[in-house]
């Protein structure tokens, strides 16, 4: 017996209404619903102008770089998903690729709700004793949430300025995080302005995490969600990888800029340990790729 016409369908009927289907609906967002790509914006094209010379020099001699990034619990990775996604290992994964015949280890000495009278107190265990090249001081951020914080700040930024040289290490400090417990505090637009000028009077550069962050929602539009840990303050796998690539962009422009610049001096030769010359645009065009 043939069944009711308004149950009979072909195969090809079937398809096509499947296919109708999947046109009207969105596709699936993943569960925490993070951006794809990282979005190229104004703050993506910051450089940092002092030269990161010790730096530079070791890469070109083929000696070691240990890069200690010390901070709060942003450097520790709260928020992440694993170790692996944290800002100092996602860094040194990139600096790896960019650089693949240098030994380069980033060291992660971030402490959960630290800020610099705590980073100094561990300064000789935590930073001197690594011997590092480069030091990421991340900075500013707890201060806020301190009594006298802002105003200890500029004090405490000189001394980390000055330890570090000492060691005879290149420094780069790293501001706070762009997120609304950070907006909500009064100070946090003048511990930004503030970081930036000490960083100015002593002759060293800020990489304005603040200003990349702010981009990232008032630019590209992106929701805090979509950045931002579930408690709305912390980054999450995506924002720290993009931090990392937009960071490893600028340190390696930083360096490739001075390799360039030793390349047409008389007497001075690029030493074979260094990454490949013909690929510096298209390795630093996949740093800030997701």
């Amino acid at each position: 017996m043939r069944p009711p016409r308004r149950f009979a369908m072909n195969t090809v009927g079937l398809c096509a209404l499947l296919a109708l289907l999947l046109l009207a609906s969105p596709p699936a967002r993943a569960a925490d619903d993070m951006p794809i790509a990282c979005p190229q914006t104004k703050a993506t094209q910051s450089k940092l102008i002092r030269p990161l010379a010790r730096t530079a020099a070791r890469l070109r001699a083929g000696q070691p770089v240990v890069i200690v990034a010390i901070g709060s619990s942003s450097t520790a990775g709260a928020g992440a998903s694993k170790a692996e996604a944290n800002y100092p290992n996602r860094l040194q994964a990139l600096l790896r690729a960019r650089f693949p015949h240098a030994d380069i280890t980033v060291v992660n000495r971030g402490v959960n709700g630290q800020d610099a009278p705590e980073m100094l107190k561990r300064f000789d265990t935590d930073v001197a004793a690594l011997k590092p090249t480069l030091v990421l001081w991340q900075a500013g951020v707890n201060a806020l949430f301190r009594e006298n914080g802002l105003a200890r700040a500029g004090d405490l930024l000189h001394e980390a300025i000055a330890r570090v040289r000492a060691i005879d290490a290149d420094i780069v400090l790293i501001d706070p995080q762009y997120a609304p417990r950070v907006l909500g505090d009064a100070d946090s637009g003048p511990m930004v302005k503030l970081m930036d000028d000490i960083a100015r009077e002593d002759g060293v550069d800020v990489y304005h995490r603040f200003a990349l962050m702010r981009d990232w929602h008032e630019s590209a539009g992106l929701p805090f969600e979509s950045f931002l840990w579930k408690d709305k303050f912390h980054m999450n796998d995506w924002s720290y990888d993009c931090f990392s690539r937009d960071l490893g962009r600028a340190v390696t422009a930083n360096i490739d800029s001075q390799q360039r610049s030793a390349d047409v001096s008389p007497g001075v030769s690029m030493p074979v340990t260094l990454s490949q010359p013909a690929a510096p645009d298209r390795l630093l065009g996949a740093m800030v790729q997701p």
